[in-house]
């Protein structure tokens, strides 16, 4: 007998959304609520006629519905196995996982329906990130069937909370942990061939910037011979590019001193030419060392998550950008990105022409640049476009 939900009722005329499959319900759509009903519960969504249209997870925030399917589905662990064996899979298919490169996400939220759940797999360890309490209650459910999925190959599962845990969603519970294996020391991983040192635990978001594994693969074709400055290097995932591309020079450049320390241990893990580490603000160095250097790689953090700081991250983006189109020689490459989900592919670009006027630099747009295939992006659900990036040829 299948289980029983829990109904939310939508206003009329608000179905539209549902029909075209984007996965969100904003608070405002939402006529009925059924008493009782606590934020993180499995519900099903009804249009105004009591029709039943898709099955998801109640927030008692903006986003009042994440919906997982658009019919009436019980979240099961049959429900479970076929979502996660069907992400799995496409990765295979695609040789997203291979000899050359054990590092993934095997799961992208949206991208593979399931709004707010994060997996990635890091040569037999796997980060699970949830981004909203309804997750919470199935993450035993997603960690059996994990294993049932990889067997002896998984050798950990790590949990990560803090997002909930800022915003106090969970109440006591630890913000992160392993939920499978023993393991937490950190694991050396290749990519296209390249070995980086990933520290699940401490490191940004899962430990390691997954989605720009195509973009370094393009930096390093386009690195023989040039003087490479990669700004907000993190552990130097374009350094090494660069390095191996046989760059005449490379520069990492990052606040944090734990950062360039791994840098340093990735280019000895990869017996690299040794290259110059920086620990200092990247504006300061742009302005001094831009000059120097004929290919400069710019990904900062997000400089804005919330639309309320959206006018604050463009202002961001267009001063770095300026300032490196103003000290960067002729005929150097720039690379470019943004993170941000509230600045969207247009706001972007426009905001990078922007800067190259301001710069009084003749630039031309080489490419068009985005996350990875294993950061797939549903149609009905452009929000999940957020990688921005170009490719830039800075002529005169």
């Amino acid at each position: 007998m299948q289980k029983t939900y829990p109904r939310v009722v939508l206003h009329l005329g608000k179905e539209h959304s549902v029909l075209r499959r984007h996965p969100w319900i904003f608070s405002g759509a939402l006529k009925v609520r059924e008493s009782g009903l606590q934020s993180g519960d499995v519900v099903w969504v009804a249009n105004s006629k009591g029709d039943i249209l898709g099955t998801g997870f109640y927030s008692d925030g903006s986003i009042a519905v994440r919906l997982v399917e658009f019919n009436k589905t019980e979240l099961n662990a049959t429900f479970w196995h076929h979502k996660l064996q069907e992400a799995v899979e496409l990765r295979k298919q695609l040789q997203l996982i291979s000899e050359q490169t054990n590092v993934c996400r095997l799961f992208f939220g949206e991208g593979d329906g399931v709004p707010g759940l994060i997996l990635d797999y890091y040569n037999g360890h796997v980060v699970m990130q949830l981004h909203h309490k309804g997750l919470y209650t199935f993450t035993e459910i997603i960690s059996l069937t994990l294993q049932s999925l990889f067997g002896a190959a998984l050798k950990s599962i790590y949990l990560k909370l803090e997002s909930l845990q800022k915003h106090g969603h969970l109440g006591n519970v630890p913000a992160d942990g392993l939920i499978f294996g023993t393991d937490t020391a950190p694991v050396w991983v290749n990519e296209n061939g390249h070995s980086f040192l990933v520290d699940r635990i401490t490191g940004q978001k899962t430990g390691f910037f997954i989605d720009q594994r195509d973009n370094r693969a393009l930096v390093k074709n386009h690195s023989k011979a040039r003087h490479v400055l990669n700004a907000f290097a993190y552990t130097g995932g374009f350094s090494v590019y660069a390095a191996a591309g046989q760059a005449g020079s490379v520069t990492s450049v990052d606040v944090s001193k734990p950062a360039m320390e791994a840098c340093k241990h990735n280019f000895e893990r990869n017996a690299l030419q040794a290259g110059s580490y920086i620990t200092a603000d990247v504006f300061d160095v742009l302005r001094e060392q831009a000059a120097l250097h004929n290919l400069i790689i710019l990904d900062p953090p997000a400089f804005a998550k919330h639309r309320s700081s959206k006018h604050q991250a463009v202002t961001a983006y267009k001063r770095l950008n300026t300032i490196a189109m103003k000290h960067a020689p002729k005929n150097s490459l720039l690379f470019t990105f943004s993170c941000s989900g509230v600045v969207d592919r247009n706001l972007f670009y426009n905001t990078i022409i922007s800067a190259a006027l301001e710069s009084h630099r003749s630039i031309q747009i080489m490419q068009h640049l985005m996350q990875g295939a294993d950061h797939p992006v549903l149609p009905q659900f452009p929000e999940g476009d957020y990688l921005k990036g170009l490719m830039i040829w800075i002529k005169d």
